[in-house]
């Protein structure tokens, strides 16, 4: 601590993000990356916009990448916004649209970012408690309710609500933002893009990091109500104009132009899944159902930090959180089929000591 934070500073409580060692050997399934490469289509987009044009700025507005968006998602630009990743889409969101008289509600279990987000900027918060089943319950979300954050798939548990169970929520909170992140939704869940037709409180927040490999070029947007987008812009304008480099831009759009490879990857991973789901199931696991691409499983006699520890000594990292009814809880990426295999491998002599 320094005499010369601000009286903010010190009421911080930093997001702590998956661990980023560097270990010989490692397999690193703690921060939900995907195990393939970008498509071919993205690294030549890369490099060639890695030219002489870096020494200019890059389109303020994203304006090919909104439209190619747009397209993709059957909208129009005006309901399409970006940014450095979807974190910063939500940072924005939160400012935007999120702060009212009423409380912002969201899971008690779930995305850890969102406290910090609302403590950064002075937003009441009320937690709204998963069921005994780990799962989201839209009319435990009634009562004065001033906006509304779901993750679909949430996270850490991997769990998903169906579309007509987002209808039903917004139906409930027709005068409330109702922001759905849908960092996972590629894996498996149902996109909530459908509904912000007759849903102008709706703003659906999407990552390139996950589904499309991505991550290192930090690409995330948003899709509503043009008013909605209006707020974003208004305040990303007040806070960086240029959130999106050429190359990141670029990657982007070539990103969208390669369905086969998106659709084949997301096949890959899904399957995958299936097989550690199995795989922990039968080393005595129980593991809630996943729509994302990665599992939530906790041992029945075993600690989760202790398995994580020996996890960990084998090279094999996994996240855990150490937060009430989810400390033995450990989240596992879906890595690659050798990957699967050497982790259920690991397992078995850890739990075999």
């Amino acid at each position: 601590m320094s005499r010369f934070w601000s009286d903010l500073t010190h009421t911080l409580s930093p997001y702590v993000p998956g661990e980023q060692p560097r270990i010989e050997g490692l397999i690193k399934l703690n921060t939900n990356e995907s195990p393939y490469a970008p498509s071919p289509r993205v690294l030549e987009a890369v490099a060639a916009a890695a030219s002489d044009s870096l020494r200019l700025y890059p389109d303020p507005a994203s304006t090919a990448l909104r439209e190619a968006l747009a397209a993709y998602h059957g909208l129009t630009a005006d309901q399409v916004f970006v940014g450095n990743g979807s974190d910063e889409v939500l940072a924005h969101a939160f400012a935007a649209l999120l702060k009212h008289e009423g409380p912002l509600k969201f899971p008690d279990i779930s995305y850890s970012f969102y406290p910090v987000y609302a403590r950064l900027f002075g937003i009441a918060t009320e937690t709204v408690p998963l069921d005994a089943a780990f799962r989201i319950r839209v009319a435990d979300y009634d009562g004065p309710t001033g906006a509304i954050i779901l993750p679909n798939p949430n996270a850490p548990t991997g769990m998903a609500l169906d579309r007509a169970e987002i209808a039903e929520l917004l139906a409930r909170h027709a005068d409330t933002p109702v922001v759905i992140d849908e960092a996972y939704v590629d894996f498996g869940a149902e996109t909530a893009i459908p509904l912000i037709a007759a849903h102008p409180n709706l703003l659906v927040v999407r990552t390139m990091s996950k589904s499309r490999s991505l991550a290192g070029l930090r690409v995330g947007y948003a899709l509503g109500h043009p008013d909605l987008i209006q707020a974003l812009t208004r305040v990303k304008d007040s806070f960086n104009s240029y959130p999106l480099g050429r190359p990141a831009q670029a990657g982007a759009l070539a990103s969208i132009g390669d369905e086969a490879q998106f659709q084949a990857d997301l096949a890959r991973i899904i399957a995958t899944r299936a097989r550690m789901t199995r795989g922990l199931d039968a080393l005595g696991f129980e593991v809630l159902p996943s729509a994302a691409n990665f599992v939530f499983a906790r041992h029945g006699a075993r600690p989760g930090a202790e398995i994580a520890q020996a996890l960990r000594d084998r090279a094999i990292l996994v996240r855990r959180f150490d937060a009430p009814r989810i400390a033995d809880h450990l989240r596992i990426t879906v890595g690659t089929e050798d990957q699967t295999d050497r982790l259920l491998a690991a397992l078995a002599e850890i739990l075999a000591a």
